[in-house]
């Protein structure tokens, strides 16, 4: 069994394409889709910040002043965290903040963001969407008749023209059909695929 997925050519003339249901007709998994969304943006995290404890920092080799009779407070070390030179109590410490999921979750996950555009009408095939010159302009007039303010061109291979024509427009991003991300997936109007990219995402998820 299969689905039909939109077809745009450079007339504005649609004719769905076939695409399995092994691929397209994924339940929604909401939790799962979360799980996974949730570990991208966390393995986005740089982690690297990072602070000074009292065995970090210089100073407190001897005693500032003895234990009794000076009036002050009682004091063992200028590292204390109570001096205004002193260490971190609670330091940051450079982490790594990615989180395990499996290769059957990832594309179940995949899967199910798919299913779920395709039901939502926000996937479409073009099979031109590559301009002729590495120009702005010539890609914005393939673009003016997709609806949605966020798109992701999702391509078999990264051609230099469509990525330099690109790169200027806003909320505009390209992306290889082995590199999607779910939260570029999750996060678009509208997901422009080329057939060539559809064959390879059904090879990988099928």
């Amino acid at each position: 069994m299969s689905l039909e997925i939109p077809t745009l050519n450079t007339q504005g003339t649609a004719s769905p394409l076939e695409a399995p249901e092994a691929v397209f007709g994924q339940a929604y998994n909401e939790t799962l889709i979360h799980q996974l969304v949730t570990r991208y943006m966390a393995g986005a995290r740089q982690g690297t910040k990072a602070q000074k404890t009292r065995s970090d920092v210089s100073g407190g080799g001897a005693k500032p002043w003895r234990q009794k009779g000076t009036g002050q407070a009682r004091s063992g070390s200028t590292r204390s965290p109570i001096w205004r030179t002193g260490g971190v109590t609670f330091a940051a410490r450079p982490r790594n903040y990615e989180q395990k999921l499996n290769k059957k979750m990832f594309r179940v996950g995949i899967k199910s963001i798919l299913s779920e555009l395709l039901r939502q009408d926000r996937i479409v095939i073009a099979s031109t969407i590559t301009p002729s010159v590495p120009k702005t302009k010539e890609l914005l007039a393939t673009l003016k008749d997709i609806s949605g303010k966020r798109i992701l061109i999702v391509v078999d291979g990264i051609e230099p023209n469509l990525f330099l024509a690109a790169r200027n427009i806003p909320y505009v991003e390209v992306t290889e059909a082995n590199n999607l991300s779910p939260v570029s997936l999750v996060s678009a109007d509208k997901v422009i695929m080329t057939p060539e990219a559809l064959k390879k995402i059904e090879e990988h998820l099928a």
